[in-house]
């Protein structure tokens, strides 16, 4: 993934350069709404910093790219009061920050999937059991019903184990 700065400053190149060498990622540079547009149009990036001037300029404008930039992180600097290393701090942090709710969400996702699969092995074993004890069940179908049983306790017992020891690392 690639940055795109949106800015006419004079210079904006060279902070690009720089950026890119310390960032170790493509950065390019628009310096308009339609230059931006038509980038935005072409290609996903990872963060879309956007000159404060010409946002406070053309409210409009940058609403437009702010829509379009999709999935980037949005960032509004004022590049006459930025230099370029504030400026890769900054993307640096939010690139971090990124990182970070991603790792968090994909935390809270696995614990609900996890809750979903340990919920729906109780009721498959609890629901076998049931079957078994309520009765004489023909034998073929009281088979297949502590097999189920088994594939359940199996499973809740995988479950149960922590996931580092259930694949070693090698």
């Amino acid at each position: 993934m690639s940055i795109l700065i949106v800015t006419g400053i004079e210079g904006a190149q060279n902070c690009a350069a720089a950026a890119a060498q310390q960032l170790g990622m493509s950065v390019e540079v628009a310096d308009g709404r339609k230059a931006a547009l038509s980038m935005l149009r072409k290609k996903e990036f990872a963060a879309v910093v956007l000159d404060e001037s010409l946002a406070e300029c053309d409210p409009t404008a940058a609403d437009a790219i702010w829509e379009r930039a999709g999935i980037a992180i949005p960032l509004q600097v004022n590049f006459a009061l930025t230099g370029a290393a504030r400026l890769i701090r900054e993307i640096r942090a939010a690139l971090n920050r990124r990182k970070r709710e991603e790792a968090i969400a994909r935390r809270a996702a696995a614990g609900a999937i996890e809750t979903e699969v340990r919920t729906t092995v109780a009721g498959l074993l609890l629901e076998s059991q049931l079957a078994l004890s309520a009765g004489p069940t023909p034998t073929p179908v009281a088979e297949k019903l502590r097999i189920v049983a088994d594939l359940a306790n199996t499973l809740r017992r995988q479950l149960d184990t922590p996931a580092e020891s259930q694949h070693p690392v090698a």
